[in-house]
């Protein structure tokens, strides 16, 4: 079957179940033939069966589809459908089991295999914040490689809501685009990832489908394929109007937002650093930055250079063991001097918040040998509350395992909520300012978990958005003006409950171009920070720091500076080797400047502003080099962003995190970027 919308056509050979055309402007753009669909069946015992297209030995066509039955080894009746909505191709599918043996755990569909890039297209990637990817190589040989979501889960995983905060993809040829969309209301867990085979790149949308033995699993939402523009943006365009069209429950505009504290808006400059050791997995004994006041000198040091409020950021300051969740409270050592502390803070209109780890349950702390909970875990039958694989048996997690031995905690069972309620209710009642409360669970999600002991459906579903809207309502509550956020910017289902978070782009240096995908799409509902650059893939002999700020101003998240103990300023957290350490008085001149023009002239466009697609910007390139020897980065020296303001003025910021002026080119006119500062041009 052929169907058209607008520039785009596919053809559908349902009889043989592959989209076997995808042609737009006229090129033909499938690479190679894969399964229109993949599905994986459990039954009770948690073993598993694959089948797909392939495997029907009966297709029915009908007036918009097909239906797949009589499969090898499976009872099962599958109904695929390809409609025209505006437009635009929506897929459906649906799956009914005919027997009670087994349960739909997930289904990939639609999938296609594209062209491999070879620097001749891009992939946009959802993937912590956003990224073009030009040639997939480089991913495929690096840790973050393709992996298969499994349980026990993994923090690198491609999963929606967790690493990635948007349910779509984009392929970008020099000539037009490819947008996918799920376009799913209620926010389903998903990977949306690419693979490479068979000489292409498969674009992967896998949908878990949270059912139960022999429950149909039928997608009430269309998985959305477009014709686009070849600009990242366009893809970001398309996926925010829906996104718009269909906020998630509590979503309000950051201008509209009474529950936000009224620092918010002043774009405070967040300071991190730990009081016990100087790395994750160091020696913890208390450093030169304990007591905590002891940080005070260091901190108004950098108040008074930067003229702007301080958002101080918390590591090691567990009174238990650093990244041991969930037992956090109180303070390590002297909680009178933590509470002298966070009341020198407030008198300067300065804020304290602390790194958490999330949902880990530690029976053993690597860091602190005499931290151990085996003995409570056991008499109070903890494993309870803790996730289960499909077999029903609970494994170590994956998660930290340098800092920790213990169980990931299931949220949705009743004793790992009362646990982590226990357990974080005296942090909410505290008078700190910030909670970064599931570092960890990248985006706000929770980890996979199928026992059908807790309560919820025996497998991964929509089913872990909902459980976790609704405790973080429940925690936004019981703390009040007290702002939470997650490793990884909040994933697009809990950015009202977590409305300051890490955003750490600098990871997809490893394997492409950050772009700022969750600006553009979120920014007028959520503001975010720099993060601590952990992983940071470039080299400490290059002095990159500024770069980052400036990139992070940019796109209007607040900056952050990392701290050493000696009260120097690190390039990233994570650093070892100390001996080559970032321009101090370059760095706070940039920070210095870059806070005086948001207040002076950005902040109608940085703090709620509306991303909009900027003009070209001619200017030199500076060249990076990474931890990867065979591999440099040149990017462009000035950093650019386009907004529209909520008066719809609209302007162009261009930042210069050089020493030296840089010269740009913007519709041919020529503008002069002063060092270490921006400028606002209007639109």
């Amino acid at each position: 079957m052929t169907f058209k919308f607008n520039a785009l056509s596919i053809d559908v050979n349902f009889k043989s179940g592959n989209i076997t055309s995808l042609v737009l402007k006229g090129n033909e753009r499938i690479h190679a033939l894969t399964p229109l669909f993949t599905i994986r069946l459990r039954n009770k015992n948690g073993e598993s069966l694959i089948i797909n297209t392939y495997d029907a030995k009966s297709c029915v066509e009908t007036d918009n589809g097909a239906i797949y039955t009589d499969f090898t080894n499976a009872a099962l009746s599958v109904r695929v459908t390809l409609t025209n909505e505006n437009g635009e191709a929506a897929w459906r599918i649906a799956v009914s089991p005919l027997n009670n043996e087994f349960f739909v755990e997930w289904v990939d569909f639609p999938t296609i295999t594209l062209p491999e890039l070879n620097n001749k297209a891009k992939l946009l990637w959802p993937y912590n914040e956003g990224v073009l990817i030009s040639d997939t190589r480089i991913k495929d040989n690096m840790w973050l490689h393709h992996n298969e979501p499994e349980y026990p889960s993994m923090g690198s995983y491609s999963i929606f809501p967790n690493m990635l905060s948007s349910q779509m993809i984009a392929y970008l040829w020099n000539d037009i685009g490819l947008y996918i969309g799920a376009h799913d209301e209620r926010r389903g867990v998903k990977e949306i990832d690419f693979l490479t085979q068979n000489g292409g790149v498969t674009l992967r949308m896998r949908l878990f489908c949270g059912v139960d033995l022999g429950e149909k699993f039928e997608t009430e939402y269309p998985i959305v394929f477009s014709a686009i523009s070849e600009r990242w943006e366009a893809a970001a365009e398309r996926y925010r109007q829906w996104f718009e069209e269909s906020l998630p429950t509590g979503v309000k505009k950051t201008s509209f937002n009474d529950k936000l504290p009224e620092w918010y808006g002043d774009s405070p400059l967040v300071i991190t650093y730990p009081i016990r050791g100087v790395h994750d997995t160091d020696e913890m004994k208390p450093n030169k930055l304990y007591p905590y006041t002891n940080a005070i000198p260091v901190l108004d040091e950098i108040k008074k250079a930067c003229n702007t409020r301080l958002l101080v950021l918390l590591m090691h300051w567990e009174g238990t063991a650093p990244w041991a969740p969930p037992y956090v409270w109180p303070p390590f050592g002297d909680q009178e001097d933590f509470n002298r502390f966070l009341q020198a803070l407030h008198k300067d209109r300065d804020m304290l918040g602390v790194y958490c780890s999330g949902f880990g349950y530690t029976l053993q702390s690597n860091l602190i040998s005499d931290y151990n909970k085996i003995a409570e875990y056991t008499e109070n039958e903890l494993w309870r509350g803790m996730c289960a694989g499909p077999d029903g048996k609970i494994a170590i997690s994956k998660i930290c395992t340098d800092q920790r031995v213990g169980y990931d905690i299931c949220p949705a069972s009743a004793v790992g909520k009362e646990l982590l309620k226990k357990a974080y209710t005296p942090l909410f009642e505290s008078e700190l300012d910030y909670v970064q409360i599931l570092d960890q669970n990248h985006g706000g999600g929770q980890y996979f978990c199928y026992s059908r002991e807790h309560g919820h459906a025996a497998a991964p579903g929509a089913w872990m958005t909902e459980n976790m809207q609704d405790m973080l309502g429940e925690w936004n509550g019981i703390a009040g003006k007290t702002l939470f956020g997650c490793e990884s910017a909040a994933s697009e289902p809990f950015i009202a409950n977590l409305t300051f978070s890490d955003n750490r782009f600098e990871l997809n240096y490893s394997f492409g171009e950050p772009v700022p995908l969750y600006s553009y799409i979120y920014h007028e509902y959520v503001r975010n920070f720099m993060g601590n650059q952990v992983c940071c893939p470039f080299t400490s002999e290059n002095d990159t720091l500024r770069y980052r700020l400036a990139y992070s101003f940019s796109v209007g998240d607040s900056m952050t500076l990392v701290l050493t103990q000696d009260g120097d300023i690190a390039s990233y957290w994570g650093m070892r080797d100390f001996s080559v350490l970032p321009d101090k008085e370059k760095t706070l001149t940039l920070v210095s400047n870059l806070t005086r023009f948001y207040k002076e002239q950005a902040k109608p466009y940085l703090f709620a502003g509306r991303m909009i697609p900027a003009p070209k910007v001619e200017c030199e390139s500076v060249v990076f080099a990474t931890y990867d020897k065979d591999r440099t980065l040149t990017l462009p020296a000035v950093l650019s962003s386009a907004w529209e303001a909520e008066d719809r003025g609209r302007a162009l910021i261009l930042v210069n995190p050089s020493e030296n002026e840089a010269k740009c080119k913007i519709n041919k006119k020529s503008v002069t970027v002063p060092p270490l500062d921006a400028i606002i041009l209007p639109l």
